[in-house]
């Protein structure tokens, strides 16, 4: 009875999947990208309305000149292979808030941050590229929507072990075990998501006519500015930095390709 119950749920599984085009990863889509753009928008707005926008500074306009040029990079691809159409609803917009962080992040639908506290690090345009083209791919491959769906298929197990097993005694070592476990799954996720973000956001710079090889030292000083503070690999939500330059190597003569090809090479 228990396999018969979970053969839909291995169904739902299968069929709700959505593959990243730039880089073949398949993840689960539960729930689609497009349906968190509402509240992403709003958060967004919210986040720039609590915040010191810069907006008028060389450094703001390098920020959007450089997101417009991988945006419009990333809309030629899509639509060279017919899938166009997953980009809409998109609202692109690239914003330099004036704060210490050494960070970068982007919301569902192309709502982009860059804190100044991270441009000493990214040092030039091209390592803005590799940040921007990294934050880009995190939208484009809706990474936010295989959280969401990663959450509920644990929160189903959780509920479904409780159901299935009904020995008391089991059920407990269930309840304080899986937690651990669920977590360490979700971390590890996260990490694959990183590399994957990784990898087409290197692609999409090269696109867009920035030379990928600068995202090697990029890398190299962001792990320097992190003085060595980060957690280990399997407790944390990002790789190692070797194991992100490690990656970057092996894929460096794609994205090569890609930048020789790049018809903004060399603006």
């Amino acid at each position: 009875m228990k396999k018969i119950l979970a053969l839909p749920l291995i169904a739902l599984l299968f069929w709700s999947c959505s593959t990243n085009p730039l880089t073949g990863r398949q993840s689960l889509a539960l729930v689609s990208n497009a349906q968190l753009f509402p509240q992403a928008f709003a958060q967004y707005n919210q986040v720039l309305g609590e915040s010191e926008v810069d907006k008028t500074s060389a450094d703001a306009k390098m920020i959007n000149n450089v997101g417009q040029r991988i945006k419009y990079a990333a809309e030629k691809f899509y639509s060279e292979i017919g899938q166009g159409s997953a980009l809409q609803g998109y609202e692109w917009e690239f914003t330099l808030i004036k704060n210490d962080a050494v960070n970068a992040w982007c919301m569902p639908g192309g709502k982009v941050a860059f804190y100044s506290g991270i441009l000493p690090v990214c040092k030039d345009e091209t390592g803005v590229a590799v940040v921007m083209g990294h934050e880009v791919a995190h939208a484009l491959a809706g990474h936010s929507a295989e959280q969401v769906s990663n959450a509920m298929v644990a929160q189903g197990v959780m509920l479904g072990g409780n159901v299935a097993i009904s020995n008391d005694e089991w059920r407990n070592v269930f309840n304080q075990l899986y937690p651990v476990g669920a977590q360490l799954g979700m971390l590890s996720y996260g990490r694959n998501m990183e590399l994957d973000a990784d990898e087409a956001g290197l692609y999409l710079m090269a696109m867009a006519g920035y030379n990928p090889q600068e995202a090697i030292p990029f890398w190299q000083r962001m792990q320097q500015a992190s003085g060595g503070q980060a957690p280990p690999e399997f407790l944390s939500t990002h790789p190692s930095p070797g194991n992100r330059i490690s990656q970057i190597n092996s894929i460096m003569p794609k994205a090569m390709e890609y930048y020789n090809a790049s018809p903004y090479k060399g603006r």
